[in-house]
């Protein structure tokens, strides 16, 4: 599997100088399966590149976008994906229930008519609601998806890859607590990406922000890197970067968690999202 990150920021996307090293769009990670199928995780800012460089290529194509949930930091990029334009494409959507009503939004809904020029019944792609992680496993080709529910208001959904004897977890906008909602509690978590290859995971805040955070929906960086260790993780990638988190803070954030995996005498390599790194598992 090849991992590709387009948008590592959460909450809105913030372009500038204090932020081109690990990137100012918001929620965006390609995957490129075995198989050769194409994953999309979120349709955050990061996605207009990403239609942009695969306009380079043949437009009969067949995507996979999963959407963890609809806030609009992580939908608000679909209207500017060139894919849906293309009478050629397909495109098929899973993910949290409300994923179609928060793709919907920005064309049109209930509230008024006048928030983007272009319907989504004029959009030129085959898309396709697939429904099919609620009710269990996601299968293509050679992998498995498997949903947790996540932590965070509203809800939504993070997803494990298994394929062979590797997997890779992705879980953004959660917040891990010991005392969180049933069958959502830091234990829960654990348990569903034990012994994971990679886990990408919402490391938003600091510890000593989270007084002031609680009930927001995002995890501080140090209790992350504790249930990756107790998982038995091999890397973890820090994500979801704060908007208001500079470039030379993110690495700080970095240069913490590694500090505590080493205090610990434990094996976890730690980096943090970076918007443009490839990974291939």
């Amino acid at each position: 599997m090849k991992i590709r990150f387009w948008g590592t920021r959460g909450s809105i996307a913030v372009p500038g100088k204090d932020t081109t090293g690990f990137g100012g769009n918001t929620t965006c990670v390609e995957l490129l399966l075995e198989s050769g199928r194409r994953v999309i995780i979120d349709a955050g800012t990061g996605i207009r590149a990403l239609g942009e460089e695969l306009s380079q290529r043949d437009r009969d194509l067949e995507i996979h976008i999963l959407i963890t949930h609809i806030h609009w930091d992580h939908v608000l990029g679909f209207p500017f994906f060139e894919p849906i334009y293309w009478k050629g494409c397909r495109i098929l959507i899973d993910g949290a229930p409300t994923c179609m009503k928060g793709l919907r939004y920005p064309f049109d809904n209930m509230m008024g008519d006048g928030f983007f020029p272009v319907k989504f019944h004029e959009l030129s792609a085959r898309i396709t609601y697939l429904d099919r992680l609620r009710h269990g496993p996601l299968v293509l080709d050679d992998t498995v998806i498997e949903k947790v529910e996540l932590h965070h208001p509203q809800g939504g959904y993070g997803f494990k890859f298994s394929w062979g004897k590797k997997s890779m977890v992705f879980i953004t906008d959660n917040e891990l607590r010991h005392d969180g909602w049933k069958g959502r509690k830091i234990k829960d978590y654990v348990r569903f990406f034990e012994g994971a290859d990679l886990l990408i995971h919402d490391s938003q805040y600091l510890p000593e922000e989270m007084e002031t955070k609680k009930g927001w929906g995002h995890s501080d960086c140090l209790t992350v890197v504790d249930a990756a260790l107790s998982a038995g993780v091999r890397h973890l990638i820090l994500f979801h970067h704060d908007p208001s988190r500079k470039d030379h803070q993110v690495e700080e954030m970095v240069a913490l968690a590694r500090a505590m995996v080493s205090d610990k005498g434990a094996f976890l390599a730690v980096d943090a999202a970076r918007e443009g790194d490839v990974i291939q598992l």
